[in-house]
């Protein structure tokens, strides 16, 4: 998106989509202002380098905890915190329930870095940014992600409070035309036009679920589509019937940025959602959705979803 500035005094005649021109008497000069572009693979690997000279580990695995979930990281132990606001270029959280920091350590015997907290388009962040952390990740060395959110239920047969394996998503921001890897591909991190039909990867689902009924977790397990919508604002009820009627299980405002990154440069990933709240489909409800419900909810839910997390990072 290009940003044009108007100098008092002076005519402007367009040139090009990028450039206009200036004249004032007999002189003339080009005036173009550029939003805030994506940076460069070299960028990427600085960043990356300066994160890894702050810690001792060298994890293989990720975590970014959701709204509410981001306990797990407390529980890594040999931890090292990088709070976000020292890393140099890096995006800040200011959503409350995103602590704004990476938290590396161990996690059943393995070494991980947790996110406790992401980045949403609705903060003001274009979507490369919100997937920033994720290409950072590659460089450092990650090879399998792990995704957290909190969401609203559109499955009526779902219930506040259950696990929702992602097995897919429907990008509704990306069907609008944004996507994090729009504009220059870099080849070094994938292809130009990158297959997500097999986003989410099957053997780590069904290790889920293998686990989640050792752990008798059957009775709040759910397998299902993700929608991702821009948000700051919840859906209106008509919004939630399309959303429902396109084969979405569960609606959020996060994740599938990341998922997309991840999977354009190679890196497997596992997603879940938490169950907040039932999306509001009937226009006699009374009844509104809040952000303080999601936290609650997570806060209840979240020893659970520790201990699911936890035991399939153990068997990596």
């Amino acid at each position: 998106m290009l940003y044009f500035r108007l100098v008092p005094g002076l005519r402007r005649v367009w040139l090009q989509p990028t450039l206009f021109q200036a004249t004032e008497g007999r002189g003339r000069k080009l005036y173009c202002s550029m939003a805030e572009a994506s940076p460069s693979y070299e960028d990427i690997q600085k960043l990356s380098d300066f994160i890894l000279t702050k810690t001792k580990h060298r994890p293989k695995i990720a975590v970014i905890c959701g709204s509410g979930l981001g306990g797990l990281a407390d529980i890594v132990e040999d931890q090292n915190a990088i709070d976000y606001s020292e890393i140099p270029n890096f995006p800040r959280s200011t959503v409350p329930g995103h602590k704004g920091r990476m938290v590396f350590g161990l996690l059943a015997g393995k070494t991980v870095v947790c996110m406790q907290g992401r980045f949403h388009p609705y903060e003001g962040y274009p979507l490369w940014k919100v997937a920033l952390p994720v290409r950072v990740f590659k460089l450092m060395g990650i090879e399998t992600l792990f995704v957290t959110n909190a969401a609203g239920a559109l499955n009526s047969s779902f219930n506040v409070g259950d696990i929702m394996l992602m097995k897919d998503h429907i990008s509704m921001p990306g069907l609008a035309g944004d996507n994090p890897l729009k504009g220059h591909n870099e080849d070094r991190f994938g292809p130009r036009f990158p297959a997500v039909s097999d986003a989410y990867n099957s053997e780590l689902r069904q290790m889920a679920r293998d686990i989640g009924k050792e752990l008798g977790f059957e009775s709040f397990m759910q397998e299902g589509v993700y929608v991702q919508v821009g948000g700051p604002s919840y859906e209106t009820i008509a919004e939630c019937k399309l959303l429902r009627m396109l084969g979405g299980d569960a609606v959020g405002m996060s994740t599938v940025p990341e998922v997309i990154a991840a999977r354009h440069c190679g890196i497997r990933v596992f997603g879940m959602s938490l169950v907040t709240n039932m999306v509001v489909m009937d226009y006699d409800t009374k009844g509104t959705v809040n952000h303080e419900e999601v936290l609650e909810t997570g806060r209840r839910r979240a020893q659970d979803m520790q201990k699911l997390v936890s035991k399939m990072i153990g068997q990596l």
